[in-house]
């Protein structure tokens, strides 16, 4: 491509807004880490309006990613359950992804089938919680959201049962997971998996044609899809837009291509195409568990020659990413042949989704930002790593 066929990046910066009066600067924060994690808003704000809007975060930093390279590459998984504290198991495997890239280790039919189980029931509850947090700074009473945790505290009990943490799962291992199925997993699974279209009926019942979450939410927080696209933003986000993009879909990895599932697209990319998009991703991942529940093979489930101890993939570089339930996780690994990894990198979906906030905020009134900031769905210890 010649210069000359460059495009213009201002383009893709926020357009300017003139303010009719005098600047009101208000520090929105910072916030206790039970909400979204600690995390401030700089706001500029002509009346109501706002003006200018900064992020401003690195709170919760932990040095993840410099602590990676001064140890070994198993002894690094733990570390990745602390980044999307909701969604440990799929962070666990985007960094196995990546480590089975680098090293050429391949993983058995088994383990594939339960990384896509508890892959797509940490979807289903990271999508029911940010629903219900939404609903709540929506000015909602707990209902919604109590609703939402009470299928997420089912889910979490499969968690604990199969890998003995709520939480911080520390599962997934390099060609395929640390423990097999106890015994009656899969029927617990099952039962809970067929209950999970009744609650997702009751909260669009509840939900989806409420005048308040419509009036509120519609035309709200709009992100066009070329801004999303340029900006790197993925997962819901970008769906919302109307761009068909799903890891599961583009890469296959794992065992994807053997289910039958469709992409839910949205129309407008406003607040409320977002809220929907999660309603619908939701009833995808039961279509998903209902196929392979059942299916579940019989056999190993991790790779015989991968090796824990001593664990030194040959020099070069590689790059595993997934569908997490936030957008594109990713882990970029360098190898030297040592025992740890030369370079190693995360791509967290939270803070390359939240670079578009103020795009989606300029021009709202102040009472839609946090609205509108719920409506990205982030986990600080992700953004800050």
């Amino acid at each position: 491509m010649s210069a000359t066929e460059l495009p213009d990046l201002n383009t893709f910066l926020p357009p300017m807004i003139e303010p009719e009066g005098d600047l009101l600067e208000v520090a929105m924060g910072p916030h206790h880490p039970s909400t979204h994690g600690v995390f401030r808003m700089d706001v500029a704000l002509d009346g109501e309006r706002v003006i200018r809007l900064k992020p401003v975060f690195g709170y919760l930093h932990r040095n993840h990613e410099k602590i990676a390279e001064k140890t070994t590459y198993l002894a690094s998984m733990p570390y990745t359950d602390r980044l999307d504290y909701f969604c440990s198991m799929t962070n666990n495997w985007a960094y196995a992804l990546a480590v089975e890239k680098l090293a050429g280790i391949e993983v058995p039919e088994r383990a594939e089938y339960i990384r896509v189980i508890t892959a797509e029931l940490t979807r289903i509850q990271n999508h029911a919680s940010a629903v219900g947090f939404l609903m709540q700074e929506m000015g909602a009473s707990g209902t919604p959201l109590m609703y939402a945790f009470r299928e997420r505290e089912k889910i979490l009990d499969l968690f604990e049962s199969l890998s003995g943490s709520r939480m911080m799962c520390n599962y997934m291992r390099f060609g395929g997971c640390r423990v097999d199925l106890p015994a009656g997993w899969i029927e617990q699974a099952k039962q809970i998996v067929a209950g999970l279209p009744q609650f997702i009926d009751e909260t669009e019942a509840l939900l989806t044609g409420n005048e308040i979450l419509m009036a509120r939410s519609q035309g709200v927080g709009v992100l066009r899809p070329d801004l999303a696209v340029n900006a790197g933003v993925t997962g819901v986000m970008l769906r919302a837009t109307g761009v068909n993009y799903d890891l599961r879909k583009v890469d296959r990895y794992g065992i994807y291509d053997s289910f039958q599932f469709r992409v839910p697209l949205g129309d407008h990319g406003d607040i409320y195409d977002r809220y929907m998009l999660r309603v619908l991703e939701m009833r995808e991942s039961v279509k998903i568990l209902e196929q392979a529940l059942p299916r579940i093979p019989a056999g190993p489930i991790l790779d015989p020659k991968s090796r824990p101890r001593g664990f030194r993939p040959k020099p070069g570089e590689a790059y595993g990413r997934i569908e997490a339930p936030k957008g594109e996780l990713g882990f970029y690994l360098i190898s030297d042949g040592s025992g740890n990894p030369y370079r190693y990198r995360v791509r967290p979906p939270s803070l390359i989704n939240l670079t578009i906030l103020e795009d989606m905020c300029l021009g709202q009134n102040v009472a839609d930002v946090v609205l509108i900031f719920g409506s990205v769905d982030i986990v600080l210890g992700e953004v800050d790593r």
